[in-house]
């Protein structure tokens, strides 16, 4: 059930590019399959959702590199923006946003690369506390019905059937809501990991099915670690799983019908 995670990672690792091929996404399953099989850990549903290709992970005690200013700036047109106004539907006390390019910071892609949106909200966000309470990340990501069906996800799947088989995955909660939609959120603790990097802290994920077969994806990550890293990790994903559900409900989210 790494999908979402991967789904989110790849659009990362993909910045700047118009378009996720077909070749690439099936050569990232394959790539994925053979280090669950090494682990003997099966993911149902992993690689569409927003973010990079599998990276690997940095030791733990590594220097941390404050890049923050590095990371701003290589955020999309109109990515202040949008940081703000996901900010303000946030739960007070959730930290500031600042939009970030995780192939800058992780990958060192180009500056001048930008990732694609489809939602009006879509991107990738680093969320800051104050007083040195570290660094998360809130990714949110609009998936196409059609991306979504070269990895055989389709909006009426249970993800909680997958979940339950995959190690360091629970609390997950699946319901089908009155307009018909599919939501699900969970908890991963991240240390099933395959020994690449960076090192992921513990996260909250959700993905909701839209009217149209599409799908909104979310990420709420306390962290990684790493000499890349903006910040130590915060102490837990910077939203629950019910705060996340909220969040995901919000109509701000989603694209024009």
């Amino acid at each position: 059930m790494n999908d979402v995670k991967e789904l989110l990672e790849r659009a990362a690792a993909e910045a700047g590019r118009p378009s996720l091929t077909t070749g690439t996404v099936y050569a990232g399953v394959a790539r994925a399959r053979s280090r669950r099989r090494a682990g003997a850990s099966v993911a149902v549903l992993a690689a569409v959702a927003a973010g990079a290709v599998a990276l690997p992970h940095w030791s733990d005690g590594t220097a941390v590199r404050q890049s923050s200013v590095a990371a701003a700036s290589v955020a999309s047109a109109g990515a202040p923006d949008r940081a703000g106004r996901l900010e303000a539907l946030l739960p007070a006390g959730t930290g500031r946003l600042e939009p970030v390019s995780l192939a800058v910071l992780i990958k060192h892609a180009a500056a001048e690369d930008r990732e694609r949106t489809a939602g009006p909200l879509d991107g990738q966000y680093a969320v800051h506390r104050d007083g040195g309470g570290g660094v998360g990340y809130l990714l949110v990501s609009v998936r196409s019905a059609e991306e979504l069906a070269g990895k055989g996800i389709t909006a009426g799947d249970d993800p909680c059937e997958a979940v339950s088989a995959e190690p360091g995955r629970t609390g997950c909660v699946s319901e089908v809501l009155p307009d018909g939609r599919a939501l699900a959120t969970w908890t991963d603790t991240m240390r099933g990991g395959d020994g690449g990097t960076p090192q992921w802290g513990p996260e909250t994920v959700g993905r909701l099915a839209l009217e149209n077969g599409d799908m909104l994806l979310v990420r709420a990550s306390s962290g990684f670690t790493g000499p890349d890293a903006q910040g130590p990790l915060l102490g837990a994903a910077p939203l629950t799983g019910t705060q996340l559900r909220e969040l995901m409900l919000r109509p701000e989210l989603r694209p024009a019908a």
